[in-house]
C-alpha cells in the first residue's frame, strides 16, 4: 500500500496567525553561482508534481454486513478488509483517499439497526488497511448515539490512523483545520450535513457536528486557504434519498459554493456528495467538479421510501481526480483528469465489485445504468471518463 505523509491537524486560530506571518515573511535568498561577467546565473525553475485524489461513498455497515465481517474474522471480532479488497488498488494507489463514514461506532461488538445505527469500531481498521487517509463523519446519523457515539467513532479512527472531519469531541477539535499532504500540495478537507434526523445537538456542544450553512462553508474554506491549503475539498451530506437526479438544494448550493472566489481564485476546488443512497451525476459547475452523490459503498440490502428492496442502494462510484499545479504563482491547482469508477456491493459474497473489471452480463447492465446517471448532466463533454 502506498505510504502517505499526513499533516498534523492545526488549530484554526494558530494557523491563521501562522498564515499571516508567512505572507509577511520573505523567502531566504538562494545562493547562485556566478555567470559570465559576474552576473548571477538564473535560478532553476521549480517543479511541483500533481497529485491524485480518490473519494468513495457512504460506509453504512449493519445487519448482514457485520455478520459477514464476523465470518471473515473467524467468528471472533470483525474483519472488514476482505469486503474492500477489490478497490484497494485504486484507493491505495492514490496520493490522497477520502471515504464517508455514515454511521457511528458502538462498543466493541455492538450493531444496532434502523433508525439509529451503531457499527463495530473495527470498520476503521478495514478502512485504514484499504488505504483511506481520511473520512467525512458529518451525516444524518452522526448523533444517533449522541456525544458518546461521536467520541467512540473518532477515537477508533484515530487509533487506526484515519483522519476525520465533520464531527468533533471538543470545541478545540471543531475549530481545527484538517490539512493533509498530497504530493506537493496541501489539501484541506471540510464536511457538513443537512440534518441529524431530528436529534438535537448535545447540550452545550453546538460544535459536535457541522451543519450545512453556505456562509459558514465559504468562511471555513477561506480560512483553510489562509492557513496554507492549496486545494479545498468539501464533503456534503445532502440531497433527497433514492433520487437519481440532484434536488433543488444541491443545485442551488453547488452554484453558490463554486461561484465564491477571491481575486478570481475559487474558494472551493471540489465537492463530494453523499446521502441519496444511489449514484448521482457528476457535473462541472462554474469550472469546479461537483459529485452530487457517490452512492453507498458498503451497505446491507437497502429498502427505499416505499419499503421495497432497491438494488441501487448497493451501487456507487469512486471519483478519481488528478490535480495539476498552478501555471502561475498563486493560481489554482486545476483538475487535469476526472474519472469515475463504477462499483457495486455483492450481498451474496459480502464483497465490493469493481464493475469495470467484471465481465458478466448482469454487471454490464449495472455498470451501464451507473454510467448513464453519472453522465446525465453533460459531464462527458467536460472530459469525465470511466476509469478502471
Amino acid at each position: 500500500m502506498t505510504t502517505r505523509r499526513r499533516q498534523t491537524t492545526m488549530a484554526l486560530a494558530a494557523v491563521l496567525i501562522a498564515a499571516t506571518a508567512g505572507c509577511q515573511a520573505q523567502d531566504p535568498p538562494t545562493a547562485r553561482p556566478s555567470g559570465t561577467g559576474g552576473q548571477p546565473a538564473a535560478p532553476a525553475p521549480s517543479f511541483k508534481p500533481g497529485f491524485t485524489l480518490v473519494a468513495s461513498g457512504a460506509v453504512l455497515p449493519r445487519g448482514t454486513i457485520t455478520e459477514q465481517a464476523k465470518t471473515y474474522a473467524g467468528g471472533s471480532g470483525y474483519d472488514f478488509r476482505p469486503m474492500l479488497a477489490a478497490v484497494q488498488p485504486v484507493v491505495a494507489g492514490a496520493d490522497l483517499a477520502i471515504c464517508h463514514m455514515e454511521t457511528v461506532y458502538g462498543a466493541d461488538g455492538d450493531d444496532t439497526g434502523y433508525p439509529s445505527f451503531n457499527s463495530p469500531p473495527q470498520v476503521a481498521e478495514g478502512l485504514a488497511a484499504t488505504g483511506y487517509d481520511a473520512c467525512s463523519t458529518a451525516s444524518n446519523h452522526t448523533l444517533d448515539d449522541g456525544a458518546a457515539g461521536i467520541r467512540r467513532t473518532l477515537d477508533a479512527l484515530d487509533r487506526a490512523g484515519v483522519r476525520h472531519v465533520g464531527s468533533a469531541r471538543t470545541a478545540d477539535e471543531a475549530s481545527n483545520v484538517t490539512v493533509m499532504r498530497a504530493g506537493a500540495a496541501k489539501v484541506a478537507h471540510l464536511a457538513y450535513t443537512n440534518g441529524t434526523n431530528g436529534f438535537p445537538l448535545p447540550q452545550g456542544q453546538p460544535w459536535a457536528v457541522n451543519l450545512i450553512d453556505p456562509d459558514r462553508i465559504v468562511a471555513d474554506a477561506r480560512a483553510a486557504r489562509a492557513a496554507g491549503a492549496d486545494v479545498v475539498v468539501v464533503s456534503l451530506h445532502w440531497g433527497t434519498e433514492w433520487q437519481d437526479a440532484p434536488d433543488d438544494q444541491q443545485m442551488w448550493l453547488s452554484r453558490q459554493l463554486t461561484a465564491s472566489a477571491i481575486n478570481g481564485r475559487p474558494d472551493v476546488d471540489l465537492i463530494l456528495g453523499t446521502h441519496a443512497h444511489v449514484p448521482q451525476a457528476y457535473e462541472k459547475v462554474n469550472g469546479t467538479w461537483v459529485v452530487y452523490g457517490l452512492g453507498d459503498q458498503i451497505a446491507d440490502g437497502m429498502v427505499d421510501q416505499r419499503g421495497v428492496r432497491d438494488p441501487r442502494g448497493n451501487e456507487s462510484t469512486i471519483g478519481r481526480f488528478t490535480f495539476g499545479p498552478p501555471v502561475h504563482p498563486g493560481g489554482r491547482w486545476e483538475v487535469t483528469r476526472a474519472e469515475f469508477i463504477p462499483q457495486s456491493f455483492d450481498l451474496d459474497s459480502g464483497r465490493l465489485v469493481n464493475l469495470d473489471a467484471a465481465l458478466d452480463q448482469g454487471a454490464s447492465g449495472v455498470r451501464n445504468r451507473i454510467r448513464d446517471v453519472v453522465l446525465s448532466r453533460g459531464a462527458a463533454q467536460d472530459g469525465l471518463l470511466m476509469g478502471k
